[in-house]
């Protein structure tokens, strides 16, 4: 999933600015909305689930089943897309000006060559979604989304992981502990 060297990553986030997140003191996820984990391999979901309860917990929240104060969902998608890239190239050739006779010139009539190069590269792009539901409410508290390109290299996944995900955190409005 989101596995890999990113290229670009995007981080959007918006919360509840009325709320203290302070009071908030469990979570408990309650999966992952539509399906969207169905793109996934269990590798990369747990990885996924595990550096969010690593957040959450430098942020003083612990995981609690059966009380929580916040609910959270998770959300993926991953979509397959092509990027297309063109390089021009004019080379300048021998002209007549009718004021200096022959000669390499601009002005005036004269021969050229343009040469346009096309690529296109195919590439995936994933989204990950979290949603915070204040548990007694049930109304969204908070949203986090983290756009990139991906790489699906296995070998980058545990570090790329945690820190996409720490990314995705650091606008949660209550900061990490050292």
């Amino acid at each position: 999933m989101l596995a890999g060297n990113i290229v670009i990553g995007q981080v959007k986030s918006e919360y509840d600015k009325s709320t203290d997140f302070t009071k908030y003191k469990t979570f408990t996820f309650k999966g992952w909305q539509k399906n969207s984990d169905k793109q996934l391999d269990d590798i990369d979901k747990n990885l996924i689930e595990q550096a969010f309860k690593t957040e959450l917990n430098s942020r003083g929240l612990t995981s609690d089943e059966d009380n929580p104060d916040l609910s959270i969902t998770l959300f993926v998608v991953i979509e397959e897309k092509t990027s297309i890239s063109d390089y021009d190239q004019y080379h300048g050739g021998l002209g007549y000006d009718a004021g200096r006779g022959w000669g390499l010139g601009y002005r005036g009539m004269g021969t050229g060559e343009a040469n346009t190069t096309f690529t296109a590269e195919d590439y995936k792009e994933g989204t990950l979604v979290i949603d915070f539901y204040d548990e007694q409410s049930k109304k969204m508290i908070f949203q986090g989304t983290f756009n990139s390109e991906i790489n699906d290299n296995p070998e980058k996944r545990n570090k790329t992981i945690p820190k996409v995900v720490g990314k995705l955190m650091k606008k949660y409005p209550v900061k990490a502990k050292k």
